[in-house]
C-alpha cells in the first residue's frame, strides 16, 4: 500500500515530523517497507541564475556560464560558480536549476566533483528534468519563468516535496488498504485529528435509463447489494494536477479524469467503482453466475473465459464485467464518454478469491474485494465519487438505481477491561482504553462494544484486547518473572526421557554427526527391509506411494538421505536422527529411538595417509559414548543375534542380560544397501532409549566417585577351545567369575589355523585373555589372586569347554 505524505494529510489534520509517522506506522502493525523521499534525493538542486553565458574557448557545442547561486536558501549570501554547461538553451539570464560540488545526480548515477572540461575548470551542473529523473526530457537544462524565488530548493518550488511511503497491509486488515484507515490508526495513537467527510447525497435530476438486478441466488450467497447512477452530458479529460500527482507518486499511470476518479477511491476509502459507457450498455445490468464458457475482453485487452459459477455483470448483449475484479473493454469509459454509469457493489471476498485465482487476474479491485472492503460505505462511496465526477467533468446525475441492501454486519463484544493486564501483560485504564476504541470507530455502550463495519477482522474479546495493546503500544511491555505458585527451587518441567533424549542428541550431534529429520512414514519395499510394511502399519489416506508405511525403524530414512547426498557427490557421511518408530498400529506400538549413519571415510584424503575407510568399531565407540551419556550401566555385554537388516558377522547387541538390549551397531547387510540405492559399505547404530533403565536414586545430586588407591594386578590366561567357540563366550565367562574384583577382560593374542591344530589337535585354537583385578580394600594377596583365578578357569571350563593352556 502507498501513499503520499500530503495525501495522509488530507485525513489526518497533524503536527507531527515523518519520522514519528514512519515510527508509529510500524508500531501500530502497518510495517514500513520503504519512504521515498525527494527531499533526501532533490533537496540539494536549488534554483540559480545565469549571469553570462560565452562561448567555450575550446570547444564549439559548449558554452561558459557564470552562475549566481545561494548555497543557504533564499535568504543566505549568493556565491559565483564557473559551470561548463554543453546545453543548447544555456544563455544569459536564464532561470534554472544548479547541482553544486558534492551533489549525487540520480539521472546519471554521477557524484559531482571539480573537473576540468576541455581546459576550463567546472564546479556543478545546470540540470535537465531527466538529470533530476523528473521526465524524459532531455533536449536542454530546465527554463524557469524569470519569477521564480531564486535560491529555493526547486523541489519546494515545484511542489515536488512530497514523500511516498510504502506499508504491508496484514490480510486481516482490509481498512488499512485506504488512506483514511490508516490515517484513523494515527490519530487513534494520537498524532492528530481525524478529519471527518462530508458525504451528503447528491440529489438525482432525472430516473436513471440504466437500471441494475441481482439473480436471487447471487443476492442471498455472494452479492447483497448493487447501486448505481447514470450521469449524463460529462468532459472526459484529464484530471486535476494534484490527483495525477498522487497517481504517480503511488504508481499508477493517469488515464482520464473518470477513470482516475475511481482509482483514487480505491486507494483513498478501500472503496473500488466502476465506470460503464452509459451509451453502450443495452438494456439493464444484471449480477448473475456463469453459466460457463462465456468470454470478455478486459480493461487490460486480454480476453478471459468464465466458469461456471463465476459472477458477471451483463446487459442484452452480454457479459459487460467479471464482477468485483475487471470491467470490460466494449463498455469501458473513453475520452469520448459523454454518459456514463458510476457502479458500486460489495461482493463475497471467497467468492472473488476464486475467481481471481482462477483467471490469474491481479487488480486492484479484486486485491481489495477479496480482503474485505466495507459493506455500508457501498452507497456512501458513490455519492462522494459522484460529486467529485460534478466537480471535475460536469454532467447531470440520475437518481440512485438499488439492488439488494447493505449487509448486516452488526456484532457485539463484552469488554473486559481486566483482560488487557491478562492476556497482555499491560495496565491500562479503562477510561483510556474506551476512549481508544471510540477513536477506531467502535461504539462502546456500557460493557458491550460494536465494531465498525469496516473491521471485519474483529471477531471477539480477545480482538478487542488486541487493539487497545495496538494503539497503546506494545513496546510498553515490560519483562517481568512469572509468578511462583510456591517458595523455592521451580521443580523440573522436563520429562526424564525428555532430558534424557536431549543428552542423546547432543552427544550424538558431537561425535561430528549431522541431524536429520525424516518424515515418519516411508515407502512399504523400505520398511520390509526393516521388519515392517505389514497391514497394521499402513496408511489410510497416504500422502504418496513413497509414503504409504510408519517406519519400523530411523535407519531407513537415513540410507534415503545418505542415497540422496552420494547422489550429488557427497561420499563421506555422518547422519543421525531422534525420534519414533512403529511394530504395531496400536497406541503405546512405538518406541523412542536414535540412530547414527557412518558411510565412506573418516575424512578428507591427506599426505599422511590418516585417512581410512569406516568400519564397525567407529559405530561401536559412538554407540557406548551415547550409553555413557544417558547413564546405561557400564557393565553390560555384547553379544549376537541382531535382526537381519545387520550384516551376520558384524555387529553386536550391547545388552543387560540375553533379553535387555540397550542397542546395536554394526555394518549394514550389503543387501539392504543394494535395495537402498547406497554405495556401501555402511556402518550404523541405534539406541533404544527407552530400554535403558533410570537410576534408582531421582535426586538431581551426581552419585560419589568410586575409585581405589590400591595397585590394581594383571593376569594373563590362554586357554585352548574348540574353533567354533566365539571370542566373545570366553569374554563374558571369564568376566563373570569375580563381578567385584575384575574390572576388565581383553583378548590379546588368537593361534588358530593348521600350526594350531598341530599341537593342540584337529578344530582347535587358542586365545589368550588379560584379566585386570582392581581392589577396592586391601592389596591382594598371592593366594587370594591364585583363587581369583582358579574360578576363572573353572567359569571358562563349563562356559566355553575351554583348558587352561600348558
Amino acid at each position: 500500500m502507498k501513499f503520499t505524505l500530503s495525501w495522509l494529510r488530507q485525513h489526518l489534520e497533524t503536527e507531527a515530523s515523518l519520522d514519528d509517522i514512519l515510527y508509529a506506522l510500524t508500531d501500530l502493525g502497518l510495517e514500513v517497507e520503504g519512504v521515498d523521499d525527494p527531499a533526501r534525493t532533490l533537496g540539494a538542486f536549488r534554483i540559480a541564475r545565469v549571469i553570462e553565458a560565452v562561448q567555450h574557448p575550446n570547444a564549439d557545442r559548449l558554452r561558459l556560464c557564470r552562475v549566481e547561486t545561494w548555497p543557504e536558501g533564499p535568504d543566505g549570501p549568493t556565491e559565483e560558480v564557473q559551470v561548463v554547461c554543453g546545453a543548447p538553451n544555456a544563455r544569459t539570464g536564464l532561470v534554472g536549476v544548479f547541482a553544486p560540488v558534492g551533489t549525487h545526480v540520480p539521472g546519471t548515477g554521477v557524484d559531482l566533483k571539480p573537473g576540468v572540461i576541455r581546459g576550463v575548470e567546472s564546479n556543478g551542473m545546470l540540470c535537465s528534468e531527466r538529470e533530476m529523473m523528473l521526465s524524459d526530457d532531455h533536449e536542454g537544462i530546465i527554463d524557469l519563468p524569470e519569477d521564480a524565488p531564486l535560491g529555493a530548493r526547486f523541489i519546494d518550488y515545484r511542489g515536488l516535496n512530497d514523500p511516498v511511503i510504502e506499508i504491508a497491509i496484514t490480510p486481516n486488515r482490509p481498512d488499512a488498504l485506504g488512506v483514511e484507515g490508516i490515517a484513523r490508526d494515527l490519530a487513534a495513537r494520537g498524532l492528530g485529528r481525524l478529519i471527518p467527510c462530508e458525504a451528503d447525497p447528491v440529489p438525482g435530476s432525472f430516473p436513471s435509463p440504466v437500471g441494475v438486478r441481482i439473480d436471487p441466488e447471487v443476492q442471498a450467497e455472494d452479492c447483497p447489494l448493487f447501486c448505481g447512477r447514470v450521469i449524463r452530458g460529462v468532459r472526459n479529460g484529464p484530471s486535476p494536477d494534484w490527483l495525477q500527482r498522487q497517481l504517480r507518486a503511488i504508481g499508477l499511470r493517469p488515464i482520464s479524469a473518470l477513470v482516475d476518479i475511481t482509482n483514487f477511491f480505491t486507494y483513498d476509502r478501500n472503496r473500488p467503482l466502476h465506470v460503464f459507457d452509459a451509451d453502450k450498455i443495452a438494456g439493464d445490468l444484471r449480477v448473475h453466475y456463469a453459466t460457463g464458457g462465456e468470454t470478455l475482453t478486459a480493461l487490460d485487452d486480454k480476453t478471459y473465459t468464465l466458469a461456471e459459477g463465476m459472477m458477471a455483470i451483463s446487459d442484452e448483449n452480454g457479459t459487460e464485467s467479471i464482477a468485483g475484479i475487471i470491467g470490460g473493454l466494449a463498455t469501458g469509459a473513453t475520452k469520448d464518454t459523454v454518459n456514463v454509469f458510476l457502479e458500486s457493489a460489495y461482493w463475497n471476498p471467497v467468492a472473488i478469491a476464486h475467481a481471481g485465482r482462477a483467471l490469474k487476474i491481479n487488480s486492484d479491485a479484486r486485491y481489495r474485494f477479496e480482503r474485505g472492503v466495507d459493506p455500508a460505505f457501498t452507497p456512501v462511496g458513490l455519492e462522494l465519487a459522484t460529486r467529485m465526477i460534478l466537480d471535475f467533468c460536469g454532467g447531470e446525475p440520475s437518481e440512485v438505481v438499488v439492488a439488494g441492501a447493505v449487509p448486516d454486519t452488526s456484532r457485539s463484544y463484552r469488554l473486559d477491561t481486566d483482560r488487557v493486564q491478562s492476556l497482555v501483560g499491560m495496565s491500562i485504564p479503562a477510561e483510556t482504553q474506551v476512549e481508544t476504541l471510540r477513536a477506531l470507530g467502535f461504539t462502546v455502550e456500557g460493557d458491550r462494544v460494536t465494531p465498525p463495519s469496516w473491521r471485519p477482522d474483529v471477531q471477539g474479546g480477545a480482538d478487542l484486547v488486541e487493539e487497545v495493546a495496538r494503539i497503546a503500544s506494545l513496546t510498553r511491555l515490560e519483562g517481568r518473572p512469572m509468578a511462583r505458585p510456591r517458595p523455592g527451587v521451580a521443580r523440573p518441567v522436563l520429562t526424564p526421557m525428555q532430558r534424557r533424549a536431549s543428552a542423546a542428541r547432543r552427544t550424538i550431534a558431537a561425535l561430528g554427526y549431522n541431524e536429520c529429520v525424516t518424515y515418519s512414514f516411508i515407502d512399504r519395499d523400505s520398511a520390509a527391509l526393516f521388519g515392517g510394511g505389514g497391514a497394521a502399519v499402513a496408511l489410510d489416506n497416504p500422502i504418496s506411494s513413497e509414503m504409504s508405511h510408519m517406519r519400523p525403524d530411523l535407519l531407513p530414512g537415513l540410507l534415503q538421505a545418505a542415497a540422496r547426498n552420494q547422489a550429488r557427490g557427497f561420499a563421506d557421511l555422518a547422519l543421525f536422527e531422534l525420534g519414533s518408530a512403529w511394530h504395531g498400529g496400536e497406541p503405546g506400538e512405538q518406541r523412542l529411538l536414535a540412530a547414527g549413519l557412518l558411510v565412506g571415510h573418516t575424512g578428507p584424503r591427506d599426505l599422511h595417509g590418516t585417512r581410512r575407510a569406516v568400519d564397525v568399531y567407529d559405530a561401536k565407540a559412538d554407540l557406548e559414548a551415547v550409553l555413557a551419556a544417558i547413564g546405561a550401566p557400564a557393565r553390560a555385554q555384547t553379544l549376537r543375534g541382531g535382526p537381519d537388516w545387520w550384516h551376520p558377522g558384524r555387529h553386536g547387541l550391547i545388552c543387560l542380560g540375553p533379553k535387555k538390549v540397550l542397542g546395536v551397531f554394526g555394518e549394514l547387510h550389503p543387501r539392504v544397501l543394494a535395495a537402498m540405492d547406497v554405495k556401501g559399505p555402511a556402518m550404523g547404530f541405534t539406541v533404544m532409549l527407552e530400554e535403558v533403565p533410570f537410576p534408582r536414586s531421582t535426586g538431581a545430586t551426581r552419585p560419589a566417585l568410586e575409585s581405589s588407591d590400591l595397585q590394581a594386578v594383571e593376569r594373563d590366561f590362554a586357554f585352548v577351545l574348540d574353533a567354533d567357540v566365539e571370542a566373545l563366550a570366553l569374554v563374558n565367562a571369564a568376566q563373570g567369575a569375580d563381578k567385584a574384583l575384575i574390572e576388565g577382560v581383553r583378548v590379546f593374542d588368537e593361534f588358530t589355523g593348521a600350526p594350531a591344530e598341530a599341537q593342540m589337535g584337529a578344530g582347535k585354537k587358542s586365545l589368550a585373555i588379560t584379566v585386570r583385578l582392581q581392589p577396592r580394600e586391601k592389596t591382594l594377596t598371592e593366594e587370594e589372586i591364585a583363587a581369583v583365578s582358579k574360578k576363572i578357569i573353572d567359569k571358562v571350563g563349563k562356559a566355553t569347554g575351554g583348558v587352561l593352556r600348558g
